[in-house]
């Protein structure tokens, strides 16, 4: 499995007993879908090795403890220490209207209620307090807050992003 066709669960953060399990910070809104995980993916160097999952449950509501099959000491934990988990991308949840999954909208064209067309979702930046669409604009890099009053539709079918901007914003890479 390529690391590309999978998502980022989380992060194994802590050891939890001395029969190899450990403790696993997830990644996500909706962490009640991976409590009954059957495998997970963990990744060792730049591998994705495949990981067959005993039993997991919540521990203390925001981390899952995790009992792989062939992990059994407190060694064996050790060594999955701070490795991510992943799982493919066909196991992410489907959303509708104007949800949306970062990799997903890769490629979409961006529209604007003032401007028009004004180029193509290339990447996200979620390195900054508040992630930002990265927008090719003829070769111009447009950064637009993801923020939900600025969207106005999310069309898939038609890979098309629509927002109303605050006034100026798009201005200013454009002059």
């Amino acid at each position: 499995m390529k690391k590309e066709d999978c998502f980022y669960l989380g992060k194994i953060v802590k050891k939890y007993s001395f029969k190899g399990e450990v403790l696993a910070k997830l990644d996500t809104d909706q962490p009640e879908l991976y409590e009954k995980l059957d495998a997970v993916f963990v990744q060792f160097r730049n591998d994705l090795i495949p990981f067959m999952v005993k039993h997991s449950q919540f521990h203390k509501s925001d981390l899952l403890r995790i009992k792989f099959e062939d992990v059994d000491t407190e060694e064996d934990a050790e060594r999955l220490l701070r490795s991510e988990l992943y799982l493919p991308l066909n196991l992410l949840p489907e959303l509708k209207g104007n949800a949306f999954y970062y990799h997903e909208i890769i490629g979409f064209s961006v529209e604007d209620e003032f401007h028009g067309a004004i180029g193509q979702v290339v990447s996200v930046n979620d390195s900054t307090a508040q992630a930002l669409f990265v927008i090719d604009y003829n070769g111009t890099e447009i950064l637009i807050p993801m923020n939900d009053e600025f969207i106005i539709s999310v069309d898939r079918e038609n890979r098309l992003i629509k927002l109303r901007t605050p006034e100026g914003l798009i201005d200013l890479y454009l002059e």
